[in-house]
Order: C-alpha cells, then structure tokens, then sequence
C-alpha cells in the first residue's frame, strides 16, 4: 500500500511540475503545450522549432502552437471564435474590445501582483496605462511594444541612392524636391537592368493601402501617428484627417505624378509580393512606405550587390511650412497585446511564462540568440562575431534559421537603446550596430546630409515633445452599431475615392474630392469625430 502511495505522489508531483522551468530553468521532459492566436502572420514560423524557440522550451518547459491569419486577415478567425466561444490558450490582439464584451479575456492584474516580477520591473510605471478603461480597470494583455525605446527605424519618403547621388545630393524637404529627383533620374534612365524604370510606386493591396498611400497625407502635412486621426495638440479635439484641407493638395499632389507617368501605374491593382519583387528588382526610384514593408527587398537588393538601389529615407512635406512629426514620442502606450483567455488550460502557468518572457534572461534570449552559438561573453560583455553579424545582416533567411528576434514582438519587450545591468542593450541593435550595417553609398549619402542614421534627417524626439494621450489609433472604440456601421461605410468610401481622386483626370479632382467629403458626411463621420474626441479627453483624465 504504501508502494503504491508512493508512486501515485510521485506521479501527482510530476504533473504538477509541468512547467516548472518558468520557476526554476528545469524544463519539463514533456513540454507544456500553449495553443496560441496572432493577429499578424508570420512567413518565418517554423512550429516553435527554430534554436532559439527550443531554448526557451529547454528553460520553461513551454512549447508554442501558433496559429497564424491566412492571407494577413485575423478578422474572420476572429469572428469564428467569437461564435463558437472556442479560444486558444493565449491570443494576440490588436484592440480586445468585442473579447472583453465576450467575457473571453483573464484579468491578469492577479497574477501580475502574485507572480509579476519581471512584469513589473519591465514596464515600470506604463503598467498602469494597460489598464483596459475607466469603467473597467482590469489589465488583459501586456502591451506588445517595446518599451522606453528610441526610435531608429523610419517611415518616410524613398529614394533610391543612384538618384540621389546623380542628382548631386539636393535638398530635399517637399514633395517638389522629392518629384525633382524621380523625374530626372526617370529621364535619363529609361531602363534599369534592362526593365522599364518606374519613378513611383505604391501599395493598396488590401490594408496595406493605410500605410502607403494615405497614412502619407498626414506624414506629409506635419501630423504626427495617430492613425485615421488627427488630434488637435492644443483642443484634442479629433478629426478624420482626410478633413483637412493640406492633405487635399497632398493627393492632389499624387494625382499629378500620376498625371506625369511618374507614378506607376500598377499602383492600385499589384498584389504584395509583386510589388515587393517589383522593389527587388532594382527598378523603383521612389517609395512612399514604412521601412518594414520594403526591409525583405532590400535584403535582395543587398544580395544581388545593388547597393545603389537600396534607399535613403527623408522627412518630406507638402511644402515649406511643416515639419515632419513621424517620429513624436506617444510615450509608452497600447491597447494591443498578448493576453491569456478563459479557455487557457493553466492560467498561472501560462502567466509565469508570460512574465519569464519579460525577464532579463528572455530579452537576452530574443534578441541575441542562444549563447555559446550565437555570442560569447568575454569580460562580462555579450560578443558576437564578425562573421555571425555579417550572416545576421545579410542573410534574408537569419531570423528563420536561428528564431533570434522572431519571438520578440508580440510578447513583453523592452526597447531599442534600453540598458541591462552590464551596461549593454536589451536588443542587439545599437547605432553603432546600425551603422556598422550601412552600405557604402548609404554612409556617402547620409553625410551629405550630415546624419549618421536616418533619423538624425527628421526632427527630433526631445524637439517635439511627448504626447499626453498616447496614439489615437490605439484607442478601444466601441463595438456596437453607433460605432462599427459608421466606421465601415467611411472605411468604404475612402478605398474607393482615394484611388479615383489619384487617377483621376486633374480637372475631376475637386469634384471627386468634393462628393468624397459628402459622402462622408452621409455616412456619419462627424459622430466618429465626437465619440473619438470624448475618448481622447477620458484618456487624458485616466492616465493623470
């Protein structure tokens, strides 16, 4: 009898072991299998498999199933489980409101006060801006951004370094001046690599056409990111920003280089992957995108030694009386993040994995790779090799082969330029390492415009202030019909007349400008206008 007892708590101990490494860095010899959801897709997922994956499993016990959207749209898997009340352990949202209705969601402010430590040293004193709303105070997701982060990458306007350099590094502070090298490298060269040269290209392919054609207006007018917004600084008062008259005349703007031929004319039918190897080619002068979404043609670019093709990135305006706001501080702010749902089979444990994901040995982990492999420690400082570097800066593949920075976003993360205790970065990345990555002709280019990274081209972080409400694209909006049926129609309306204003013959263009504001209007875009500008004015007394 006591034979038996004994093994039945030696069993009941191991069960209850499962996981254990999230406490003691003994994984588990059966890994603890989390279902999870990501509202983003991700080419490079490789089952959790990749060297660094497996080492977080070896140190938690913690494996990851991730189901990713198929074509990059959530929204119907989405819907699904909010049907069906089927939902994977963990899930990653980019606004909770319809799962917070659903009841679907943990409140994680518990298990944060329990089990939180690495929680709450890494976001500090945001942690309280995670909390969901005023009339509701519960924490259900950690944010997914990084936090206290500089800004190194930038969105702006693309050039290619053959045009700018052949234009003999001209200014370049509007769109005329941006227009000025595009027409005169077109002229000359006709032809790239044997294919017709194209001055500029977009992408409207389904989402996508937020980020490269109209999230620009208001880049262009001197706003600063607050999505389909713009936010008054002084009055807060919102405003859909298509409203404002300056980004009128920035597609006006587009409508003549369309107009001229020096916009591609593929511009609004070319899927994704067209235009990106369309980019890879070599043949595209200009570009109007976030540096993200032309990273993977660059790569190619960098491969096929056609360093001159790659691209310079500037703070362009309208005109002369703005100055770009692109990379203002929201200060640490997100109503997207990972959160643990009502179905998860071990809430604590997947907590406690959640909050070693915001440890120092995570964070580690993440961004530099497995030690001994990846880097090696001499004096107490994390080195990696030049010959690994030149893999991690060159190879389009890195990021798949050895899971380094795959599984930073979404989870807890601190950001760019933070340091840990021996002094060096949480990320790898650093402006040295940064600049250590530049091409040759990218260095010439940037210190003819005395910079040193893109960045030092736009207006500073301290010269423009932090924003008190953080970003109004990350604001919970309501979930019922006063809201989405409103929001929908405008959504609508703007896919539709954006890309007819474009291509339209000037002439039309007031007139397709004139009946798009209309329609607007019908559709109820001043309700959305007030609703926002009331949480914008809650926001700011919640976060006092």
């Amino acid at each position: 009898m006591k034979k038996v007892l004994l093994v039945t708590l030696c069993l009941v101990l191991v069960l209850s072991l499962a996981g254990v490494g999230l406490v003691s860095g003994a994984a588990a010899k059966k890994p603890l299998v989390f279902t999870m959801f990501s509202s983003d897709s991700n080419p490079s997922y490789n089952n959790f498999e990749d060297p660094v994956a497996k080492e977080i499993t070896r140190i938690t016990g913690v494996k990851l199933k991730v189901d990713y959207p198929l074509g990059g749209d959530a929204n119907q898997k989405l819907t699904l489980m909010l049907a069906s009340g089927d939902y994977p352990d963990l899930i990653f949202l980019k606004g909770a409101q319809q799962f917070v209705d659903a009841k679907a969601l943990v409140d994680l402010t518990p298990y944060i006060n329990k089990y939180g430590k690495n929680v709450k040293k890494l976001y500090g004193p945001f942690l309280k801006r995670l909390r969901y709303s005023p009339q509701d105070q519960s924490i259900y997701y950690l944010g997914c951004f990084g936090v206290n982060g500089e800004q190194w990458d930038i969105n702006g306007f693309e050039l290619q370094h053959a045009a700018v350099k052949e234009a003999g590094f001209p200014k370049l502070k509007t769109v005329k001046d941006y227009e000025k090298v595009i027409q005169a490298y077109v002229e000359k060269h006709p032809t790239i690599d044997g294919q017709p040269t194209i001055g500029l290209s977009l992408l409207a392919d389904d989402w996508r056409i937020i980020i490269s054609v109209t999230n620009p207006a208001w880049q262009a007018t001197g706003a600063s990111d607050d999505g389909e917004w713009y936010i008054d600084p002084k009055t807060y008062k919102a405003v859909l920003h298509y409203s404002r008259p300056q980004e009128k005349e920035y597609f006006r703007w587009l409508n003549h280089m369309n107009d001229t031929g020096l916009l591609d004319p593929e511009s609004f039918v070319q899927k994704a992957d067209q235009y990106a190897a369309k980019i890879a080619s070599g043949r595209v002068v200009g570009l109007i995108d976030a540096w993200w979404a032309i990273k993977g043609s660059e790569e190619s670019l960098k491969q096929a030694s056609k360093f001159e093709r790659t691209y310079g990135h500037y703070p362009i305006q309208l005109d002369g009386t703005t100055i770009s706001h692109e990379i203002q501080d929201s200060g640490y702010t997100s109503n997207w993040g990972i959160s643990i749902t009502k179905k998860c089979k071990d809430p604590v444990a997947a907590f406690k994995f959640l909050d070693w994901m915001a440890s120092d040995e995570a964070q580690i982990l993440r961004s530099w790779g497995v030690k001994g492999v990846h880097y090696t420690v001499v004096n107490g400082k994390r080195v990696v090799s030049k010959e690994e570097m030149d893999k991690r800066n060159n190879d389009p593949n890195y990021g798949r082969n050895t899971g380094i920075e795959e599984w930073l976003y979404p989870f807890p993360q601190y950001g760019d330029g933070v340091l840990d205790r021996t002094g060096q970065t949480y990320t790898i990345k650093s402006k040295q390492q940064i600049m250590d990555k530049y091409s040759d002709i990218e260095k010439e280019v940037l210190a003819k415009y005395n910079g040193k990274l893109w960045t030092d081209l736009f207006p500073s972080r301290k010269s423009l202030g932090v924003k008190p409400y953080g970003a109004a694209w990350q604001m919970n909006t309501p979930q019922d019909a006063s809201w989405t049926v409103p929001w929908q129609k405008c959504q609508d309306i703007i896919r539709k007349r954006i890309p007819e204003a474009i291509l339209a013959k000037p002439d039309k263009f007031d007139g397709i400008w004139a009946a798009f504001m209309k329609e607007l209007e019908d559709a109820g875009v001043h309700g959305l206008e007030a609703t926002m500008t009331k949480l914008i004015k809650e926001r700011l007394e919640f976060w006092k």
